[in-house]
């Protein structure tokens, strides 16, 4: 919930004008701009995605999103599951399942999140709550269903805080995904792609991506500074 209508036009003109990029890029920006974002993007060079959705298509629900009135303004992919939406607006696996399944009914990529709290990392019990996550909507759909799907890993202690797992921490748990992921299916497993989220930046991104199983980054507050996030997707591209 950051920007204004004329910083995200900015935000995403300067992006337009450095594509196109040797890696896939997509602008998710508060649903409000998107008419005015999308107008500006590049064609298949940048493509745009939705920050949430709500799982019925249309009636009483005040207020609410969804998919073919974010499909109108040509969203190509959508968050689901995201950490705030769980912690801050009590979103279940359930209720995410719910939202993968209309989004898919209106091709729509769903970018599904998964990550855990500094209390169940330090508990131990990080890849259960990856995994219970994750198996949620792996039980739900089958792998063509989920072809086109993407997984971002967002530790919950590293979004917002300057925090970030390290690359080999963070290279683990997708390691540990991507096997999650071949117990249901191995082409699934091996044509999944598997983003990192955690106060990306600069900085960290190459390390980052330069592990195996990490194969790009949902980007946070790096996002709203165009000169960081260009120099991220560069960076994407070297890997």
């Amino acid at each position: 919930m950051n920007g204004t209508r004329e910083s995200s036009a900015e935000l995403a003109a300067s992006i337009c004008s450095s594509a196109p990029f040797r890696c896939d890029v997509v602008v998710i920006p508060p649903v409000i701009y998107m008419q005015k974002v999308s107008g500006l993007l590049k064609g298949e060079s940048v493509l745009m995605g939705a920050q949430n959705v709500n799982s019925y298509e249309q009636g009483a629900y005040t207020g609410e999103i969804s998919a073919p009135m974010i499909r109108e303004f040509g969203c190509s992919y959508c968050l689901v599951g995201h950490s705030e939406r769980r912690m801050l607006f009590g979103e279940s696996n359930e209720t995410t399942v719910a939202k993968i399944e209309t989004l898919l009914k209106y091709q729509i990529q769903p970018i599904l999140c998964v990550g855990e709290t500094i209390k169940q990392r330090n508990s131990g019990h990080t890849v259960q709550v990856v995994s219970d996550q994750l198996r949620s909507v792996l039980d739900f759909f089958s792998p063509s269903d989920l072809a086109n799907a993407l997984i971002a890993y967002e530790p919950v202690w590293a979004i917002g805080t300057g925090e970030t797992a390290s690359p080999r921490v963070a290279g683990e748990v997708h390691g540990s995904i991507r096997e999650i992921i071949r117990g249901k299916d191995q082409n699934l497993a091996d044509s999944m792609r598997i983003l990192y989220g955690g106060s990306v930046n600069p900085s960290n991104a190459y390390s980052l991506m330069s592990e195996v199983d990490i194969d790009g980054a949902l980007v946070g507050g790096a996002s709203l500074s165009s000169i960081d996030f260009i120099k991220i997707c560069n960076l994407a591209g070297e890997n």
